[in-house]
């Protein structure tokens, strides 16, 4: 009885695994698929490779959801099947699951599978590894083709030649498939083959594939095609590249889809560093013009956002005449584009052209064009700008800098437009931290000042609200004989607006500036405030000293801040009595006290 007992007991978890699986509601099924591991685990290697792979095999009918669970967990089985000797037993419900309708429960079968390739030995990789992939390569559907595709290069360089030769045939088939997904995944999968695949075969067999691919009447395979050409490219010779893959990316370069010539402006790095210089200064350099002219804006602005890498990239004793020659005369267009995207990725890489071209022709050519951007009405062209002046720094100085670029930023900062100006006190504390604090006190300190005299709040809060980045790029005693004086001089302002934007800086500033200064220099100010006629001056007074109290020392606070709240807390304004009281029961207070 015992041993029958002990039986029925070890069939328990897979009874209670069918019968989850089995459930309507899908959850359940869902967390049923969750807990396979430990349920493997139960059963043991021998009972989980024989009982559990098979009904998991006959039960792949199921929401895509369980579905996608299944194959990332079979992925990590290896342990639970008994180790990399019974690994193969893994394959038949992964390649059930690689021919699934749905293209994430497919990609993550594959995914898995992929995984357990390097687990297998050369044996059972020629036996049953490589025989699946040869049954999914050869499916009715689609959908295993397009799994096969994923799967080809990762057992190749482990099995035999013949087998390998039978690989490439099968990989061969895959590229000319009817179906268009079945291309459009050989195409995604090219590159990969070709790394592991031997030189001489990749020019026999695979080049003739990439030509094919690259000149497919879908322009999805082609798109696909142009980023296996940057891993063919790094592989070959120059007289190889010239022969076999030249002419492809001629046609791409000019090809009737703008993805594909998209594509092309986005990979264009990558290929002219594949291709090598002589490759770039013959062919290369005239294709990338005709990328940054192109009719579709996003091709425009994707070549745009290469400029620099590409200029850096040419041979050092061409690369500034090729610059001047050949690329300048279009980022010139380009400034003017009519598309803000294209606009804003010339912003983001212009100024790096600066080192490249040297001083001279940085003032002549390229500073207008910065004046230009730094007046565009797109605020991202703006602050690309702004947040690259670095690059110009380092080559021109910050003298010529700030007098062929300060003009326009401060013709901007004073602009009648409140939006102009606000766009211009956010890239403030970047513009500080590029030109120095001696630049800043010098020119553009009582800018600063302006903005928080400005008649429109929104101009007052951010520049209050970057009083923060200021202190922490320039530091304390900075703030303490610079700004904190303007700031304190505002508390004497007849506009109750500013005696109340220099509470909002001191709630700012304590949190920068420290116990010391608070205390001393900002505390006193405060405190006289308390006293103002308006009442919402007194109770953003309340306000301040709730916030400033964890910085202020524990006898300033019994002493100054606690009577000086209990005084408000008598106020006659409701607003102050009830501010005034939150201040007192806030927990922060309490505690500091």
């Amino acid at each position: 009885m015992t041993d029958v007992a002990g039986s029925d007991e070890s069939l328990f978890p897979i009874a209670v695994l069918i019968d989850e699986l089995r459930h309507e509601d899908v959850q359940l099924r869902l967390n049923s698929i969750k807990k396979l591991s430990t349920i493997a685990l139960a059963l043991g290697a021998e009972r989980t490779r024989t009982e559990l792979m098979s009904f998991l095999t006959e039960t792949i009918y199921d929401e895509d959801e369980v579905l996608l669970a299944l194959a990332e967990q079979l992925g990590q089985f290896t342990p639970l099947v008994g180790g990399p000797e019974f690994v193969h037993c893994l394959l038949k419900p992964l390649e059930s699951l690689a021919t699934v309708e749905e293209t994430v429960v497919r990609d993550k079968a594959v995914e898995s599978l992929r995984l357990l390739a390097p687990e297998h030995s050369t044996a059972d990789l020629e036996q049953y590894f490589f025989q699946m992939v040869k049954r999914l390569s050869q499916g009715d559907w689609f959908t295993s083709r397009t799994s096969a595709c994923g799967l080809i290069s990762v057992c190749y360089q482990r099995v035999n030649n013949s087998i390998k030769m039978e690989l490439r045939s099968l990989f061969r088939n895959l590229c000319s498939d009817d179906t268009p997904m079945v291309r459009r995944a050989a195409a995604a999968k090219f590159g990969e083959f070709v790394k592991v695949v031997e030189i001489d075969h990749v020019k026999n067999e695979l080049i003739p594939l990439f030509n094919n691919l690259a000149g497919d009447e879908q322009d999805s395979v082609r798109l696909l095609a142009v980023e296996a050409c940057v891993v063919i490219a790094s592989l070959f010779r120059h007289e190889d590249i010239e022969r076999y893959l030249m002419p492809s990316i001629k046609h791409a370069i000019d090809d009737k889809s703008w993805r594909v010539r998209y594509v092309v402006a986005d990979k264009f790095v990558e290929l002219q560093q594949a291709v090598g210089p002589e490759i770039t200064k013959n062919e290369l350099v005239g294709a990338f013009g005709s990328l940054l002219k192109d009719s579709e804006a996003e091709v425009r602005a994707a070549a745009a956002g290469k400029i620099k890498d590409f200029c850096h990239n040419l041979p050092a004793e061409s690369r500034e005449q090729t610059i001047m020659t050949h690329v300048l005369p279009y980022v010139k267009d380009l400034v003017n584009d009519s598309n803000q995207h294209v606009k804003s990725a010339l912003a983001s890489v212009i100024m790096g052209l600066s080192p490249v071209v040297g001083k001279e022709n940085t003032i002549e050519h390229l500073l207008p064009l910065f004046l230009t951007q730094l007046k565009d009405e797109c605020p991202d062209v703006r602050l690309n700008i702004i947040s690259n002046l670095d690059c110009v720094n380092e080559v021109i100085g910050v003298k010529t800098l700030s007098q062929s670029l300060l003009p326009a930023i401060v013709e901007l900062a004073e602009d009648s437009k409140w939006r102009v100006r606000l766009a211009i006190i956010e890239y403030m504390p970047l513009l500080a931290g590029q030109l120095g604090v001696e630049f800043f006190d010098e020119k553009l300190n009582n800018l600063y000042a302006n903005w928080l005299l400005d008649h429109v709040y929104a101009i007052r809060e951010a520049a209050t609200n970057n009083l923060k980045k200021l202190v922490e790029k320039f530091g304390h005693e900075w703030a303490q004989n610079t700004i904190i004086p303007k700031v304190l001089n505002m508390a004497r302002d007849q506009n109750y607006l500013i005696r109340m934007t220099c509470l909002f800086c001191i709630n700012v500033l304590a949190q920068s500036c420290g116990p010391e200064l608070t205390q001393k220099v900002m505390l006193p100010t405060v405190l006289g405030l308390a006293s103002d006629p308006v009442a919402n001056v007194r109770f953003n007074v309340a306000k301040t000293l709730q916030k400033i109290c964890p910085v202020v020392g524990s006898g300033a606070l019994q002493n100054q801040v606690k009577p000086c709240l209990e005084k408000l807390n008598q106020d006659s304004d409701a607003d102050v009595k009830f501010f005034s009281i939150e201040a007192l029961e806030s927990e922060k207070v309490i505690q500091a006290m």
